[in-house]
Order: structure tokens, then sequence, then C-alpha cells
């Protein structure tokens, strides 16, 4: 086999591109189409080090998917919050990096409707769509409300949740794609339910804050999947280091191998090299 590139393995960059997203490796500075790797032979090789994304010091596990201990507990994009933003901290003045969340917290952020195992609730800030409905392997998406920092997302998704779900079963996303939904017919049913709750964030943060987004239309998209597999085996490089197999497509973030299937995402820092 040939290798066709090497080094600190990022997750893949996604492009919504007709007739089905387009994918490549991330390695160090190499970027690897995926895509045309379909109905072929694929080898992943963990070189046996991992080193943090942020510092690029050597870490022997991985933390929150790509930094080591210490970066972990001194970054905010590493802090409790980026996980539940309803619980930012910046107001009290325990912003671990205030400039950062100056940058990526205060800034507007976009709740939307997403079907990939099923409908979900999800937010994200309005510069990473669509890339945040790719990564998750959304067939269909829809922006719901446009909110003026990322805390007032987690507010209003800590709402919604009440009727629809936050997560994504990925065993599901990787059985099949999900059954087309009426997702503009579930926004208006949830936005129903969940009036007073939106009211009351409206009298807190304001009408501007918090705006509906009732013109917006349901994205679609495709993956480029061959075939789903029969049974869900996941791959892990930790216990594996040399996973090959033929890729049967890729979905989200996972790669879909006759052998079995691996998050991408979740080696983030990891020494990888690709062969072919």
């Amino acid at each position: 086999m040939i290798e066709l590139a090497r080094g600190s393995l990022s997750k893949m960059s996604v492009q919504l591109q007709a007739p089905v997203v387009q994918y490549s490796f991330r390695l160090g500075d190499s970027l690897v189409p995926v895509n045309p790797m379909i109905g072929k032979t694929l080898r992943l090789e963990y070189l046996g080090a991992i080193h943090c994304s942020h510092c690029g010091k050597r870490t022997k596990t991985s933390y929150s998917q790509g930094y080591c201990y210490p970066c972990m507990t001194k970054l905010a994009q590493c802090d409790l919050c980026i996980m539940a933003p309803e619980r930012c901290h910046y107001d009290a003045g325990t912003c671990r990096e205030p400039s950062w969340g100056e940058q990526f917290c205060m800034t507007d952020h976009v709740v939307y409707l997403a079907n990939s195992s099923g409908v979900k609730v999800g937010i994200t800030r309005a510069t990473q769509l669509p890339t945040r409905w790719l990564d998750q392997g959304a067939i269909q998406a829809l922006p719901i409300m446009r909110v003026s920092t990322r805390q007032q997302s987690g507010l209003v998704e800590d709402v919604l949740r009440s009727q629809v779900p936050d997560r994504t079963n990925w065993r599901n996303l990787l059985k099949g794609d999900a059954e087309v939904l009426d997702l503009a017919a579930i926004r208006e049913q949830i936005f129903d339910v969940c009036a007073n709750g939106i009211r009351t964030l409206h009298e807190r943060f304001g009408l501007q804050a918090i705006q509906p987004l009732p013109d917006a239309e349901v994205v679609e998209i495709r993956y480029p999947v061959e075939a789903y597999p029969k049974k869900i085996v996941s791959l892990n490089l930790d216990k594996t280091p040399v996973i090959e197999g033929t890729l049967l497509g890729i979905k989200g973030q996972y790669l879909i191998f006759d052998t079995g299937v691996i998050n991408i995402r979740k080696y983030t820092a990891y020494q990888l090299a690709v062969h072919q």
C-alpha cells in the first residue's frame, strides 16, 4: 500500500456540495480527499504518539478530544460551560480566558432542529453552519432561532429540550438514513408548547437578543455511503493501532468500513498515517 500522508489528526474537513458531502483528512498541514477512497481498501495506522492540539506537547492520554491535561484544565474551550452553555460564568468574572469568551461566546449563535437519528435540538455559532450539521450526520436541518450569545443559546436549548432531545444516537445514525420529517411543523409545535419559557427569556434578555427565524428553509443533506453495516462494530485505535478494510462510506465524522466504524473526531491530535 502507498502512504498518502501522516501527521497530527484533526476532525475531517467537510463541505456541503451536490450531490453529496465532500470529506478530507486533515493530517498536520496535509489535506487528503476521502470521498475517492470509497469502495477501496484503506488503512489507518496510529503511530503511537499524541501531541496536544493547543501546546503541542506529547501526552499519554487525550483529554477533551485532543488536549493534554494542563491545557484541558486551563483553556476556556475545555471548560464545562462549553458542553453546558447555560452554565456560562463569564458575567461572574470567572471565565478562564475572557478574550476567548468574547470572541467565541459573546457572538451570534443559532438554535436549530436537525434530523440525524431522529429529530434533535442543537446550538452552534452562526459561523459554524452548515459544518455543525455535517459533523453530526444530519440529513435535514432547520435554523429556528438566532441569539446574541452562547449562554442564551444554551438557555433556549434547555427550554426546548423538554420537548425534543439534544443528542444523536450514533448507532442509529450508522444503521441508515433517518425517516424524513417535517421540521417546520415540528418547530411550530415546539414553539407552541414552550411559549412561556421563551417569553421568560425574552423578558430577561430582550426581544432583539432572541429572535425566531420563521422564514428559514430546511437544508437537505446527502452523505457518500455505498452501504450501511448490518452490525455496528466500533473500531478503536488505542486497542487496534492498525485499522484496515474496504471503506463503504462516510457520515458525520464516522468512517464506515466493512470491518467496523470509527469516529475520526475522537482521535484528534493522534499521530496517524493513512495508506491506500
